[in-house]
C-alpha cells in the first residue's frame, strides 16, 4: 500500500466521522433551510441526481433544491435564452455553499469525501479522454483544487486539468490549504456564478 493510499483511507474514515458529528451539529440549521424552502418554493426540497463516483460507480449525489422545478429538462441548471433557473432562495444557499449540506450524506454512505474532484457529471464522463478519467482514481469531493482556483470561471477541461494535479499531489498540507480557501471563499462569496451558458464552460469533446 502507497503513502497515498494509506494517508486516503485514513482521511476517509476521518471523513465519515466528521460528516456524522455535523449532520448533528448543523440539524438544526439543515431543518431551518427545509421549512424556508417549503414556504419559498414548495417540493421537491432535495435534489437527487446519479453522478460518476470512484472508479465509474455511479451514485445519487444530494443538494438542497436551488432552481426552479423542471430545470434539468430545460437547460441543465445553465443559463438558457437569457431565462434565470435559479430561484432566489437557491441563488443564497448557493451563494453561501448551504445548498451542499445534504452531501454530508453522501460523505457517511462512503460515496463522498470532503475534498476531492467534484462528481462527474454522466454526460460529461462519457466524454471524457484516458487522462481526464484519471479524476476517478479518488473519492469526489464537496470541494477541491478546481473549485479554490476556479470556482465556475473555467471551462471543464481547465478544472479536469487540476483535478488531475490534486490526485497527483494529494497530501496533508494539500488538502488543509483547500480547506483553508475554501471556507474563505465561503465567506467571502466570491466568484459565485449560476447565469452561464452551456458552452462557456462544457468544452469537452
Amino acid at each position: 500500500m502507497t503513502v497515498r493510499t494509506t494517508y486516503l483511507t485514513t482521511r476517509y474514515v476521518i471523513d465519515r466521522l466528521f460528516a456524522a458529528v455535523m449532520l448533528v451539529v448543523l440539524s438544526p440549521v439543515m431543518v431551518a433551510i427545509v421549512i424556508a424552502l417549503m414556504r419559498s418554493q414548495g417540493r421537491p426540497i432535495l435534489f437527487r441526481q446519479q453522478r460518476v463516483g470512484r472508479h465509474g460507480e455511479i451514485f445519487t449525489i444530494l443538494k438542497f433544491r436551488t432552481m426552479i422545478e423542471g430545470a434539468e429538462e430545460i437547460g441543465g441548471g445553465y443559463l438558457v435564452d437569457d431565462q434565470q433557473l435559479v430561484t432566489p432562495m437557491g441563488e443564497w444557499l448557493r451563494k453561501t455553499s448551504l445548498d451542499e449540506l445534504p452531501q454530508l450524506i453522501n460523505i457517511l454512505r462512503g460515496d463522498m469525501a470532503i475534498i476531492g474532484p467534484r462528481p462527474s457529471v454522466i454526460d460529461q464522463y462519457e466524454r471524457y479522454s484516458e487522462f481526464q478519467r484519471r479524476r476517478l482514481e479518488v473519492l469526489p469531493g464537496v470541494t477541491g483544487l478546481a473549485q479554490v482556483t476556479y470556482r465556475v470561471d473555467a471551462p471543464w477541461s481547465k478544472r479536469i486539468e487540476l483535478d488531475v494535479e490534486y490526485i497527483e499531489r494529494v497530501s496533508p498540507v494539500l488538502d488543509a490549504t483547500i480547506a483553508i480557501r475554501t471556507v474563505a471563499r465561503i465567506l467571502s462569496g466570491a466568484d459565485s456564478r449560476w447565469d452561464q451558458p452551456r458552452d462557456e464552460v462544457d468544452d469537452l469533446g
